[in-house]
């Protein structure tokens, strides 16, 4: 039994022990250069987030053209509205990814 606890209590310390080095490893760094690692991998993401986006902007214009047809079909007086409304939000998306490609310079 005494020597379960030595087990368990040498195993604490030594995480403790490795806790302790990689926050002073993490402490010690370049504060630029995280900034500027940041940064880069954001800037990686754009693309992926953009194409992300446009397919999602994709996907819900074909679910808003079925509501559409769904609602020109029965006869729905505010089919017009709707049609309006999908395709300007799908215009938002489109314009959105645009605008922060050149804003930020992406």
């Amino acid at each position: 039994m005494k020597l379960k606890m030595q087990i368990a209590l040498y195993k604490k310390c030594s995480l403790l022990t490795i806790l302790l080095i990689v926050s002073l490893v993490a402490y010690n760094q370049d504060g630029n250069a995280g900034i500027n690692e940041a940064n880069t991998k954001v800037r990686s993401y754009f693309a992926a987030g953009t194409n992300l986006m446009y397919a999602v902007g994709a996907v819900l214009g074909l679910i808003g053209a079925i509501k559409v047809y769904s609602k020109w079909n029965s006869g729905d007086p505010d089919t017009g509205k709707v049609a309006a409304a999908w395709f300007g939000s799908c215009v938002f998306l489109v314009v959105v990814a645009t605008v922060i490609r050149s804003f930020f310079g992406v």
